[in-house]
């Protein structure tokens, strides 16, 4: 994919990343930590992260287009080196969402009884405390990665001292 509308595809398909990385974290992590909120979501947990995950590689896939008809610059490269570290974090929040998923339909299903819940505890938190961790490592570096492409896009593209030519009724 290169352009869109007349815009580098990049440029747009971000935004879903921005904004599904951290969806997909926090619902893992809520689902992880209370299984209540796991059954209620059912199948979307893993659907989310299955969207989040495809759509990382898609966007990526546009931004090296892009990095091809841009002047090469350091930030530029740097920008695309981090960018081709979040597919791991994705693939890490779609696997968990499936386990996670997968275990509350499965308790759901059986009826556990209060012994069970307490010998399926160790797993639980386990589960809880991983997810926490790639939701984390995942933001922090959807975090990075944007804010690596926003200093190639506009270290040198706008001025520190407004312009005074919009606005004023002077």
């Amino acid at each position: 994919m290169s352009l869109v509308n007349g815009l580098p595809a990049h440029v747009l398909l971000v935004h879903f990343v921005v904004v599904l990385v951290p969806l997909t974290g926090l619902a893992l992590a809520a689902c992880a930590i209370w299984p209540s909120v796991a059954r209620r979501m059912g199948v979307v947990l893993p659907l989310l992260a299955l969207v989040t995950l495809v759509s990382v590689p898609v966007t990526t896939g546009a931004g090296e287009w892009l990095e091809e008809h841009v002047a090469s610059d350091a930030l530029v490269r740097r920008h695309a080196e981090l960018g081709d570290g979040l597919l791991p974090w994705a693939g890490a929040l779609f696997v968990l969402a499936v386990v996670v998923w997968w275990r509350a339909r499965r308790t759901a299903e059986s009826g556990t009884s209060h012994g069970t819940r307490r010998s399926a505890a160790p797993v639980r938190i386990a589960a809880a405390v991983l997810s926490l961790a790639v939701a984390t490592g995942a933001v922090v570096d959807v975090y990075r990665i944007g804010d690596s492409g926003a200093k190639a896009a506009w270290h040198d593209g706008y001025s520190k001292t407004a312009s005074g030519g919009h606005g004023d009724d002077d």
